[in-house]
């Protein structure tokens, strides 16, 4: 006996954009990301807002796109330990002018950590705060989620509310996979808490190990091709964004070659296999 046909299926693809962080060139300057998402063949950047002049300059990002024809489609506030005093010592302040620079640039999405806990007033009317200047834009603010800091058997809550973002009511959120692998929690039923408020993905991926590793995906424990899969399933219309660490590639063209396997593999993996009914099926 014959086994009944399958049914024909289709692959589903998302309208989701694959961007490129310029800190996964890190230590090279901002210029090297748009460079290299343009000869590999990225959607656009992600720009971090750090301490290179270039990526705290609205015209020379501009002109960088222009060149190598890539947009901004997201701009990351600078709200590392390192950018403390990059744009503003005020947090509210750098926030300003971080959805100003992607209103210019016309990136859709403005990343930003919860504040740290030592910063008393503005993590205080951080919730708040977020919504209001949200009300007051098209620019969606996406709060990331973060994770305890460890030193040996010792752990410390860096940041306030929550470094579980999940955990306050935030319009939009980031997930970061690396993130969960150094908070040790699942990433998944993150990604199920934050439902359709999820409107931006930093793929990256981690072993676990308590640090912040920004793996190339696939070669960590987090279920990145599963998020990715889901995401595709679920017609996700945000950006999923590959943040990685090659600081330790040997050469450019390591680097490179990093770079091109993260996007080889978020793009094989945002895609599914859909089953197509027959026309008149039900």
């Amino acid at each position: 006996m014959q086994p009944p046909p399958s049914e024909p299926s289709e692959v589903r693809i998302p309208d989701a954009k694959i961007a490129l962080s310029t800190a996964s060139v890190y230590p090279e300057p901002t210029s090297t990301a748009f460079e290299a998402a343009a000869r590999l063949g990225y959607d656009g950047v992600e720009v971090m807002v750090w301490t290179d002049p270039v990526s705290q300059d609205i015209e020379a990002l501009r002109r960088l796109s222009d060149l190598h024809g890539v947009p901004v489609l997201a701009v990351h506030a600078p709200c590392l330990l390192i950018t403390q005093r990059v744009w503003s010592k005020d947090p509210w302040e750098k926030l300003l002018r971080a959805r100003s620079a992607a209103e210019r640039l016309g990136a859709s999405t403005v990343v930003v950590h919860p504040p740290f806990r030592w910063q008393r007033s503005y993590a205080r009317d951080f919730e708040q705060g977020i919504w209001r200047m949200a009300d007051e834009t098209d620019v969606r603010f996406a709060v990331e989620n973060m994770y305890p800091w460890r030193y040996r058997d010792r752990e410390m809550l860096a940041y306030a509310p929550d470094w579980d973002v999940t955990n306050q009511d935030y319009r939009h959120f980031t997930i970061d996979l690396s993130h969960t692998a150094t908070a040790r929690n699942d990433a998944l039923d993150m990604v199920d808490r934050m439902g359709d408020r999820l409107a931006h993905v930093h793929l990256a991926d981690g072993t676990g190990s308590g640090k912040d590793e920004h793996l190339v995906p696939g070669r960590g424990k987090q279920p990145c091709a599963e998020l990715l899969e889901r995401l595709a399933m679920s017609g996700f219309s945000g950006h999923v964004v590959v943040e990685v660490n090659t600081r330790r590639a040997m050469s450019a063209a390591e680097r490179e070659a990093d770079l091109a396997e993260a996007l080889a593999f978020t793009r094989l993996n945002l895609a599914t296999a859909a089953a197509v009914r027959p026309r008149g099926a039900r």
